[in-house]
């Protein structure tokens, strides 16, 4: 668990025993292959660090699919909607490849957060950090065209392209595959 140690040093460094407490309460999963972390209409109630794998976060409108996110190793993360509101979720989040995670509760995490003011820091940055990043996604793809959407995937997702299939990418992306490919060959 000594990733979880580096990861929430470089978020919001936790003491000694406050460190302790979080890892006694982390439960270790797998995940194959296509496996489903969360459902659509369930309510998210955990929060996940990613050991080893990839996962994307998913929806699904008229039967075509919109990718929001693609998770990796080294980050924690939640289905932030629901996870705040205790809502069932719209969206999905499917291992795209075998995936271990430590999940951590709701319950857990709020029982952490009164008892240790750092872990109640660290959630709130984590809170942030979900808004900007969902924040950045949306201006993304009202601001930006298909070409430059490809080549900000690239430069700050580099590894992922060889782990993820092309129709994720241009599902992410928002575009067809024939336009994904049109942009790759212009490259």
């Amino acid at each position: 668990m000594k990733e979880i140690l580096e990861y929430t040093n470089r978020v919001s460094p936790l003491d000694t025993i406050a460190f302790e407490d979080f890892l006694n309460v982390f439960e270790l999963k797998t995940f194959s292959k296509g496996e489903l972390i969360l459902r659509a209409d369930q309510a998210c109630k955990h929060y996940y660090y990613i050991k080893s794998g990839l996962t994307k976060s998913h929806f699904y409108k008229e039967d075509k699919e919109f990718i929001m996110t693609f998770f990796k190793e080294g980050m924690m993360f939640t289905e932030i909607s629901s996870y705040l509101t205790g809502q069932p979720s719209k969206y999905m989040i499917m291992a795209l490849e075998e995936t271990i995670v430590y999940s951590i509760s709701k319950k857990e995490i709020l029982d952490l957060c009164r008892k240790h003011h750092a872990i109640e820091a660290l959630f709130s940055k984590l809170f942030s950090f979900a808004t900007l990043g969902m924040m950045k996604r949306i201006s993304e793809m009202l601001e930006e065209n298909a070409a430059n959407r490809y080549q900000n995937f690239i430069d700050e997702n580099n590894g992922l392209l060889q782990r993820i299939n092309l129709g994720d990418l241009s599902n992410y992306l928002g575009i067809t595959q024939v336009s994904l490919n049109r942009i790759r060959a212009q490259k």
